[in-house]
């Protein structure tokens, strides 16, 4: 098992909710010995005006799984873990359901973790794919 210590679907969902991710009502919904998953309504919260997914909807799904999956990695007292740096490709488009993101580590390092999110529809069918690079930084004393 990669995390810190062990996490359950409900606690990151009880997380205080005045952060974009509840905005959007992205749930955790399976942690994994090296893995995190979400999901994400496709509604008017998170389409673009021609009526399909927001990329910029799908990276923050893919940013809110990396940030919180390096989160889980590091002793939270010591450590913070801030995004560096992140892309997507988008795929296809989806117009509605739910998308769910699956996050398996590239690189867990003691500065830097790399995470990779392949976001997918309800049929299975890949939509985006995003990496993302998050800095893991002392925190203030």
């Amino acid at each position: 098992m990669i995390w810190f210590k062990e996490f359950t679907s409900a606690m990151l969902n009880n997380r205080p909710k005045n952060h974009i991710g509840a905005l959007l009502g992205i749930e955790f919904t399976e942690i994994g010995e090296d893995y995190l998953c979400a999901t994400m309504p496709v509604d008017e919260r998170t389409h673009q005006p021609a009526g399909i997914l927001h990329g910029g909807a799908s990276v923050v799904l893919a940013e809110t799984l990396g940030s919180i999956a390096s989160y889980m990695c590091i002793n939270p007292d010591k450590y913070m873990a801030v995004g560096l740096e992140v892309n997507a490709n988008h795929i296809r488009p989806v117009s509605s359901g739910l998308v769910k993101g699956v996050c398996k580590p590239l690189h867990i390092g003691g500065k830097t973790h790399i995470w990779e999110i392949k976001i997918y529809n309800e049929k299975g069918k890949m939509n985006c794919i995003s990496r993302l690079t998050v800095a893991i930084l002392p925190k203030p004393l």
